[in-house]
């Protein structure tokens, strides 16, 4: 007998991570996917929130795991208080790694996620990475996320997958695909914006990535519907 499929997605709250979690229901089927959110001590808790609320609209279950190290490492401004996030989209011949990169993030999420995956029997681990959305984060690029599988298969004994349906798409692509898998509803509660503000800040890096993706999708981007903040 054949055993089905099932898939563990990385929920942060995010657009693409919202994105990832309905291409995941779409390709493994409702009943096979589960979503893991990380509170890693970030400074803006309603990126919890906006998780909680967005595996309660795709009807899946949601394990929230506890990370702290990372707050108390410090040193970015997602964790540190004293950091700014910075302002404005990034230029692609700056190679400087923004203040927004936590060091290891990636890496030890899925590396958690993989381990949760096991206890539960999930072959399959989904990731909202994409190495074409600049940002600079190397833990973001194809042939990280191609070591860590392997090293997580050697270290498991384990056939995990590590999935990247993002990782070469545009952000107007991505776009494009949360509202092919029907994303689009529960992108009104995702939650980009590294200042943390609701309706988003429209200023800062992420904001501008992805005001600038939806424009080129030629899309009204449902959180800024919802909020009525900047376009």
């Amino acid at each position: 007998m054949t055993k089905t499929p099932k898939a563990l997605v990385v929920l942060s709250g995010g657009q693409d991570s919202t994105t990832c979690l309905y291409w995941a229901l779409r390709e493994f089927g409702a009943a096979n996917v589960e979503a893991v959110t990380f509170d890693y001590g970030q400074r803006h808790r309603v990126e919890l929130d906006c998780a909680r609320k967005i595996a309660q609209l795709a009807g899946v279950r949601q394990t929230v795991l506890p990370i702290d190290t990372f707050a108390a490492i410090g040193g970015n401004a997602l964790t540190d208080d004293s950091i700014a996030p910075e302002e404005g989209a990034r230029d692609d011949a700056d190679t400087a790694l923004p203040n927004t990169f936590v060091p290891g993030r990636n890496l030890v999420f899925l590396s958690f996620a993989a381990a949760l995956a096991y206890t539960r029997g999930i072959e399959h681990v989904v990731t909202g990475v994409a190495q074409t959305d600049y940002s600079g984060y190397p833990d973001c690029r194809e042939n990280t996320l191609k070591a860590l599988e392997l090293a997580l298969r050697l270290g498991m004994d384990s056939r995990v997958t590590l999935h990247t349906p993002l990782m070469f798409m545009s952000k107007a692509d991505t776009v494009r695909l949360a509202q092919d898998v029907g994303a689009m509803d529960a992108m009104a509660w995702s939650h980009t914006c590294y200042n943390g503000e609701v309706p988003p800040c429209g200023r800062c890096a992420s904001c501008e990535l992805r005001a600038k993706g939806f424009a080129e999708a030629g899309v009204a981007d449902p959180l800024v519907l919802r909020t009525g903040g900047a376009a």
